[in-house]
């Protein structure tokens, strides 16, 4: 399996304590992979990274190729962040039907005539379609938010998926669904994604490989 990303020499400070520091970790594409640690331990900085919403201080993020490094490098990662997509805990939802919230980054990109595109995202997350296409975001559960949050991003197609703690408070239902999406993501279109969760037992269930952060560093 070929690398999608690999981190080299990665040190990033908040004010004067260290938030992470990886000499290296390579993440192979179509690969799952589970981050774990406990809280401040470096896992949401190590994801804002991955999703090129940082720039390391110090060492290189080499993405398909292309490697962003130093503050110089904000134009590199916007570039990059066309092929990354982020799912947090909390799912926003713009003030609009599920099809508008699911077709918003298709539009948004310029592309025309999605409506297959946004029933299948739909099905994946197990929402039939003809039920929720039309149904309003003050409409939804806690676990269908973050099933049409992640519909939008399963919408796009993107190289990676990262995903924040996806399964937090949510029902089993929508636990087990969102579970099985990323699966079918990974094994249907060779998504890469990596999977921040405090649910290790649902964590193991869905990753190919495990990393765990403490103290900003890895430790397996």
């Amino acid at each position: 399996m070929s690398a999608l990303y690999t981190l080299s020499g990665i040190r990033q400070v908040y004010a004067g304590r260290l938030a992470l520091e990886i000499d290296s970790l390579s993440i192979g594409a179509g690969s799952i992979v589970g981050v774990v640690g406990p809280n401040g331990s470096g896992k949401s900085t190590l994801m804002r990274m991955l999703a090129f919403l940082e720039v390391p201080q110090a060492g290189e993020v080499r993405f398909d190729g292309m490697t962003v490094g130093g503050a110089s490098n904000g134009a590199k990662a916007a570039l990059l962040r066309k092929h990354v997509t982020l799912l947090t805990q909390e799912p926003y939802l713009l003030r609009r039907s599920v099809a508008e919230n699911v077709s918003y980054g298709l539009s948004v990109r310029g592309l025309r005539n999605y409506e297959q595109t946004v029933r299948a995202a739909l099905e994946e997350v197990g929402l039939p379609p003809a039920e929720f296409l039309h149904r309003q975001w003050f409409e939804l559960s806690g676990g269908e938010a973050q099933r049409v949050a992640l519909a939008a991003r399963i919408a796009l197609r993107p190289k990676v998926l990262l995903m924040d703690e996806p399964t937090s408070s949510l029902d089993e239902e929508s636990t087990e669904r969102i579970r099985v999406a990323a699966m079918h993501m990974r094994d249907g279109h060779g998504t890469t994604l990596v999977i921040v969760s405090h649910d290790r037992d649902w964590l193991h269930s869905v990753a190919d490989t495990m990393v765990t952060l403490r103290n900003g560093r890895l430790v397996s």
